[in-house]
């Protein structure tokens, strides 16, 4: 299975929950299980070949100029944290299809967490950076969604907005450091830039690419001191929190380290930040989880505490701690979803989550009771479970490493941090099962169903199967290992019992002081009272309440409603970097001679800059100006022409009458004069504009003035519009091939503003507040006949003659002056004329085109056009052509670019069409209220 299939069908899957849902839950969940199945067995099918040490790699170019491109690659590290996503994401589907209580929309749920799947798949597969940043950032988003799924809970919409702002912000930061990486590697594919460590390590902007990409991974990870979101995430449903703690979102930040490992690690910066990041996180989240008395509360905090482990074993930058922190995933993963699966049963059958109110449930829930202890067990550490292997490791190489001048540091650290991490994991099992049954549970306890305990279970299996035979994970870990320190692994080994060691006395030391801190729990509670003193939240709170403030006070200062205020400090700032470019540019010696200018050109020249310079002076008067914006185009059309430019001569004309007849039609529902204005402003709008004005015009004359050194992109159209795209028109080859997508975009912008006009209209004539903005009273004596019998006539006359010569336009457009865009206006034109002859119901009663079906088809068809490229292996929008002979016709031309072309055309005459009817149709409500006024008066 291709990896573009593997990444898209949890996004397929996606779709397949609101599908179904209509047909119960267990459809929509098995709809969202079958796409998630189907992903994982197309990633263990490529397995074989991972273990083998290959990648699987999957390109799809995109801009490969700028360096996009949508490539995946599929090596050990991806595959671990794949398996991860989809296996545990198909327990929890399982899950979650017997956990959501029933008046939970679930259909919303399992296409919020299917999001959620695809985003974390891209992440991992992704070999682009820039491709690895979109699906980073969705990730925020789509956690945003499952955290604050329950909306009507305070508490899930404020956990909702912390973690994507914490999230999203460090995102952000991450772009930045990101393109830094990328420039100084030369590529932002991933795999050429851990080639790179190197030059990467070398480069005087290291230190500032490392430091933005460690925000954007701590802030993922919640390592301290961005730790806080993470436990306020908790107000998501249960299948939610052990899927984001266990296989999602905080093992993002992990993943890119481990990623990053090869370029960024071996530094002392890469070292001590890393490692004392990651210490501290460990350190504080067990310290805090130790006297949390909610179970999920206390599993976010060890979530932290472990990530924090992780962080830290990559930060070491030995192959050995990288080894570990790889291992831990994986088995970090198992027994941290096992037990906030467990978590949730126990919330579900009891009523509580709440330790303070739980104990002796070991008789009540037997089966619950021993999932969660051999889960809560190796999460200590226990030997024989797989949290003890990998806890083993960690500690082996804390004992070897030098931290602060001292091998000794960062054992007595580390071997405190496992401590408290096993006194947490007792005091979990001993409050919530051991002791005596209670009389007060809110609701009486019993094992669930199976649908409840099964996926915990078989996560429960993993910790115990890979604890007692740990050579099974090893090709698994061996790949990872490998593809993060870019060497072979497949020598490692796996296995329970390494002798007497340093690490065996640490962790006895860590399992004996951690059964005493249970013991003593009670008397260290001015401890946990202290840890919840320093709240982060408190800060996170006073940050965010000051950034409002700010954000108010400068919107108020910035945005006064005034757009000509706007646009002026746009256009000043324009105009500064404009000029400061074109000061520094270093402009070479003049070396071409000017042309003689004819004395009808001069003329023509002088009466357009004396229309354009008239034009602020009449501007009150709406309807002259009109017609001067109409006069300085047509003007402008005749220098088009007389600089051989018949594209843009015919494009310049048709745009201005269909403009000046939609202005004439808007004109009607404003009044006939604009505000004055004071002298001051305009004498301020008059400077900008002439600077402006001058300043593109001084651009333009040194450039006509110059010879380029290098060869123009113009002189490459030039050269390859015949031969590259089979059109003799250079102008229309351009707009249909060379810059395509420049024009498909454009038509889009089109398709959206005629759809506002529409929207904006209908809005109008619903409401009966805002149709008294449309109330209209003429202000002189109108014509007898509304509707002339010549201007009919002739309309009707010359509406087949305009259409065939907007169709002739259209098909000689690739060879000649014409296309797409011009016939569409043509078209367009000769049909506003029977709106403007015979009226809008005359017209609409025998026009019967949907406009909106017109706008669609036409974007469409131009998007099929350009993805049926790829199927022919070039990049999106390329256009092919050929010459066929078909008697008894001479030889012609077939191209691809007329079907782009066509797509342009449909989306012209709706966008125009739409409009026109919009406005029309405001005018027809207000000469129909005028009229029943007058007959009422």
């Amino acid at each position: 299975m291709s990896l573009l299939l593997i990444v898209i069908l949890p996004f397929l899957g996606a779709l397949l929950p609101a599908v179904l849902i209509r047909s119960g839950r267990g459809m929509a969940a098995a709809g969202a299980g079958l796409a998630t199945a189907a992903a994982l067995a197309g990633v263990l099918a490529h397995l074989p070949r991972v273990f083998a040490g290959e990648a699987v790699v999957a390109r799809l170019d995109w801009l490969p100029a700028l360096g996009l491109s949508a490539s995946f690659r599929l090596d050990g590290l991806a595959a671990l944290f794949a398996i991860l996503i989809l296996g545990i994401g198909l327990l929890i589907l399982f899950y979650a299809r017997y956990y959501l209580a029933k008046a939970d929309p679930a259909g919303r749920f399992f296409t919020y967490l299917m999001l959620f799947q695809g985003a974390m798949l891209g992440i991992v597969l992704s070999d682009n950076i820039l491709l690895l940043l979109i699906f980073w950032e969705l990730t925020s988003l789509s956690s945003f969604l499952l955290i604050g799924y329950w909306s009507h809970r305070p508490d899930a919409r404020a956990g909702a907005v912390m973690a994507l702002v914490v999230t999203a912000t460090g995102g952000l930061v991450m772009i930045a450091g990101m393109l830094v990486l990328g420039g100084i590697a030369g590529s932002y594919e991933i795999s050429q830039i851990v080639k790179a460590g190197p030059a990467i390590r070398d480069s005087g902007l290291y230190p500032l690419a490392l430091g933005l990409i460690l925000l954007g991974a701590f802030t993922k990870s919640a390592q301290f001191p961005f730790h806080f979101w993470l436990p306020r995430a908790m107000a998501a449903p249960t299948p939610v929190s052990a899927y984001l703690h266990s296989a999602t979102m905080v093992k993002a930040g992990v993943f890119l380290l481990a990623r990053l490992w090869p370029a960024l690690s071996g530094t002392p910066e890469w070292f001590y930040v890393v490692t004392t990041v990651g210490l501290v996180t460990m350190l504080w989240g067990a310290s805090v989880a130790l006297f949390r008395t909610d179970l999920k509360a206390l599993l976010a905090y060890s979530t932290v505490s472990h990530l924090g482990l992780i962080v830290m074993l990559l930060g070491f930058g030995s192959k050995a701690a990288a080894l570990a922190a790889v291992f831990h995933v994986l088995n970090h993963a198992s027994f941290k979803a096992a037990l906030f699966l467990s978590a949730g049963i126990i919330e579900h059958e009891t009523g509580t989550r709440d330790i303070d109110r739980l104990g002796g449930l070991r008789r009540l829930m037997p089966l619950t009771f021993a999932l969660a202890t051999l889960a809560a067990l190796s999460m200590a550490g226990v030997p024989l479970l797989n949290g003890f292997l990998s806890k083993e490791m960690m500690l082996e190489e804390a004992a070897h490493t030098t931290y602060l001048g001292g091998v000794w540091v960062l054992a007595a650290l580390t071997t405190l941090g496992a401590l408290i991490s096993a006194g947490y994991s007792f005091r979990l099992i001993v409050l919530t099962f051991l002791g005596q049954e209670r009389e007060d549970y809110p609701t009486k306890p019993h094992d669930p169903a199976i649908g409840l305990w099964l996926a915990p279970a078989l996560l429960v299996a993993v910790v115990v199967v890979v604890g007692l035979f740990p050579a099974l994970a090893r090709p698994l870990v061996a790949a990872a290992a490998g593809a993060v320190v870019g060497a072979d692994m497949s020598g490692v080994v796996l296995k329970i019992w390494h002798g007497l060691t340093p690490a065996l006395a640490m962790s006895a030391i860590a399992l004996a002081g951690g059964a005493l801190l249970l013991t003593q729990a009670r008397r260290l509670q001015w401890a946990g009272v202290a840890l919840a003193r320093l709240s982060a939240p408190a800060v996170y709170a006073a940050i965010m309440t000051g950034a409002e403030a700010g954000a108010r006070r400068l919107s108020a200062a910035l945005h006064d409603g005034a757009m000509a205020r706007s646009l002026a400090a746009l256009v000043l700032v324009a105009l500064a970097a404009g000029g400061w470019a074109f000061a520094s540019a270093g402009l070479g010696p003049e070396t071409r001679a000017m042309l003689p200018v004819p004395p009808v050109v001069a003329v023509g020249w002088l009466a357009l800059i004396v229309a354009s310079l008239w034009l602020p002076f009449l501007h009150r008067d709406r309807l002259l100006a009109l017609v001067l914006i109409g006069i300085i185009g047509l003007m402008v059309s005749i220098g088009f022409i007389y600089l051989s430019a018949p594209d843009l001569a015919l494009t310049q004309i048709t745009v201005e009458v269909v403009t000046v007849v939609l202005m004439l039609l808007a004109l009607n529902f404003l009044p006939k004069q604009s505000i004055a204005e004071p002298f001051a402003l305009r004498a301020r709008d008059a400077g900008l504009a002439s600077a402006a004005g001058l300043g593109v015009g001084a651009l333009i004359y040194a450039l006509m003035r110059r010879d380029f050194a290098a060869p123009t992109i113009s002189a490459y159209h030039v050269e390859n519009a015949y031969s590259g795209g089979g059109g003799t028109n250079i102008v229309n080859v351009i707009l249909v091939d060379f810059r395509g997508y420049d024009t498909f975009g454009e038509i889009i912008v089109l398709g959206i503003a005629a759809l506002v006009i529409f929207a904006l209209a209908d809005v109008m004539l619903r409401r009966p507040a805002l149709r008294r903005l449309i109330a209209w009273t003429p202000d002189q004596p109108r014509a007898g006949d509304a509707h002339p019998l010549m201007l009919v006539v002739t309309t009707r006359l010359v509406l087949p003659v305009a259409l065939m010569v907007g169709v002739y336009i259209f098909l000689r457009g690739h060879n000649a002056p014409g296309g797409g865009f011009v016939a569409g206006l043509v078209v367009s034109i000769a049909l506003v004329m029977q709106y403007m002859a015979s009226g809008l119901a005359w017209a609409e009663a025998r026009l019967r085109f949907d406009y909106h079906a017109l706008i669609g088809a036409g974007v469409l068809i131009a998007g099929l056009t350009g993805i049926g490229a790829w199927f022919a292996g070039r990049p999106f929008l390329t256009s092919a052509f050929g010459y066929v002979t078909l008697p008894p016709l001479e030889k012609f031309e077939l191209a691809t670019a007329m079907a782009f072309d066509l797509g342009v055309f449909l989306t012209v005459v709706g966008a125009v069409m739409l409009a026109l009817a919009s406005l029309s149709r405001l005018s027809h409500r207000a000469h129909h209220d005028e009229r029943k006024r007058g007959e009422t008066g």
